[in-house]
């Protein structure tokens, strides 16, 4: 069997966005039509803990004349801090991947209902039923949920100044919870053939130990990739993760991390390209890769 050819370099990969089936606004098909139209060409969809909008969204890209691998963003707790892992290229019929994902989601309604009830007793009462008129899958209520509800009813004026005044640890609202561990979620990504990758690292509150640390025993555990270039990474951050890159020996990815068109801070598409120096983790998925 011959090998895949070789995408084109550089090129428009967007490797992190969300549709409605976790915390985004649009369906599926929407995202892809609006990744199309902005140029990507390689693109995955990576709902939160949750893969049900895999097949429209494979589909959908091929439909659009997009490359396509299957993805998901899985919540991990690491160091008391909430950390996210890509996983790209994924099996999506995997049963240990799917039973994972589904232990993962168990616990987010008794955390809705806990944050719903703090911020009651800050005077905001009906969060609960507010936030899910938001919610495409009940099973995946989310704090992003909760700061629309609180936007619509005019508490805040934007999503990131819930977050500021409400959402965040130490102020009402804040809820903690215990997500799987950094092992699980990269063991569950690999093993169903998929390529673990670090998302966001700019994003983490971590002590330089603790961020080695966190590098560290992802490698170990067989993770292989770090988003260098995202819609929340400064200039300055993707510099830094381009040592970090370097210094693991780690792939590099590319997403945008889109949620909805009024939310995101960067549209599908439109991110800087990745610095030369980096292997980008298409790379090493090539046969993983869905072509139209």
């Amino acid at each position: 069997m011959n090998a895949p050819a070789p995408l084109a370099s550089p090129l428009n990969a967007d490797l992190h966005c969300h549709s409605n089936v976790s915390d985004g606004t649009l369906s599926p098909q929407q995202v892809a039509a609006r990744a199309a139209a902005n140029g990507v060409q390689l693109w995955a969809l990576t709902d939160h803990d949750e893969i049900g909008g895999q097949h429209a969204a494979r589909e959908a890209a091929l439909a659009l004349g997009m490359s396509y691998l299957s993805g998901v963003e899985i919540s991990v707790t690491f160091a008391g801090e909430t950390v996210h892992i890509v996983g790209l290229g994924i099996d999506i019929d995997d049963p240990q991947l799917a039973s994972g994902l589904d232990a993962t989601r168990g616990g987010r309604e008794r955390r809705a209902r806990e944050m719903a009830e703090s911020l009651a007793k800050a005077g905001i009462p009906g969060t609960y039923a507010g936030a899910l008129k938001y919610v495409g899958n009940p099973d995946l209520i989310s704090r992003t949920h909760f700061a629309r509800y609180l936007v619509e009813i005019g508490v805040c004026d934007s999503t990131p100044e819930v977050f500021r005044r409400y959402l965040t640890e130490g102020k009402p609202g804040f809820v903690p919870h215990r997500w799987a561990g950094l092992g699980d979620a990269v063991r569950w990504i690999t093993q169903s053939g998929g390529l673990a990758v670090v998302a966001h690292p700019g994003r983490y509150k971590f002590t330089p130990t603790e961020e080695y640390a966190l590098f560290t025993e992802f490698k170990a555990h067989g993770g292989r990739g770090v988003e260098v270039v995202t819609g929340s990474h400064s200039s300055a951050d993707a510099a830094k993760y381009t040592g970090t890159a370097l210094e693991f020996d780690l792939l590099a990815s590319r997403g945008s991390d889109f949620h909805a068109p009024t939310e995101s801070r960067i549209d599908l598409g439109t991110l800087p390209p990745l610095p030369a120096q980096l292997t980008p983790v298409w790379e090493a998925l090539a046969e993983r890769i869905a072509r139209p």
